[in-house]
């Protein structure tokens, strides 16, 4: 079984991208951050003609989450549960057994200012729901943009980008509480080449220099963990005219 992330950036842009790699990596499950439009938009005739259900959460301009899947998604939910927010950035359901947390965290712009705090609060709502959802679905993916980075190895300047927004230590505590739930980052459980990561900036030759930060993760629940077989950062779409300037993650799961 096979779940994957990416920030599409757009989905209105990006659809033919999404459809063309879902048909090369046809995964079970694909979570998508930033679709950028409002549900009355949102394409679910395409993905059903690619086998996909559909469950989505959008809103205009900004932000919006949805989740395909090959089988059936149950026990939907939207946003965080008891955490007073209009964005849309967090969809859950349960798919085969396994129940999947697609979110897009707050980006937080830069460290003291209101959008900050307003990511440090989040965090908390998030890791509090997380931790009950745990209680209630052993086996659980938690999946998107983060937003942060674990540590120097996510940051192709850890020096230069000390203590800037995705490398604060106020964000990288909040990450450590999630994993400390009984989380694991799944690209961790591998070896992995350096310099691996899932965003790459539009300006400056991002990509093509490899100036990447790894903020796209897929942490996976201590019952899942040892079925974890890999886990894959799929630069290719980057390559592709006018790509999203994030990757897909992609984990494969064998059965319990």
């Amino acid at each position: 079984m096979k779940l994957a992330t990416w920030n599409v950036n757009s989905l209105s842009v990006r659809l033919p991208q999404v459809l063309d790699w879902l048909q090369t990596n046809p995964v079970e499950v694909l979570a998508m951050q930033e679709l950028k439009m409002t549900d009355d938009k949102f394409p679910k005739d395409a993905f059903e003609a690619l086998g996909y259900h559909a469950q989505w959460f959008g809103q205009k301009t900004y932000n919006g989450v949805a989740l395909l899947s090959r089988s059936p998604t149950t026990d939907i939910v939207k946003n965080i549960p008891g955490f007073d927010d209009d964005m849309a950035r967090v969809i859950a359901g349960t798919v085969e057994g396994i129940r999947v947390v697609g979110a897009y965290f707050p980006n937080g712009q830069e460290p003291g200012s209101d959008k900050f705090e307003y990511k440090m609060e989040w965090l908390k709502g998030m890791r509090q729901w997380i931790k009950a959802e745990l209680e209630l679905h052993p086996k659980l993916v938690l999946m998107g943009d983060y937003n942060i980075t674990f540590d120097d190895l996510d940051v192709w300047d850890p020096v230069g980008l000390q203590d800037t927004i995705h490398c604060t230590e106020e964000e990288r505590y909040h990450l450590r509480a999630l994993v400390a739930l009984g989380l694991h980052d799944s690209h961790r459980l591998f070896q992995q080449p350096s310099k691996s990561y899932s965003w790459w900036d539009y300006r400056g030759g991002g990509f093509a220099r490899n100036r990447g930060l790894r903020i796209d993760h897929i942490l996976v629940s201590n019952a899942l963990k040892p079925v974890v077989q890999a886990c894959v950062i799929d630069k290719l779409p980057r390559k592709n005219e006018r790509p999203s300037d994030h990757a897909p993650v992609v984990v494969t799961l064998g059965s319990l």
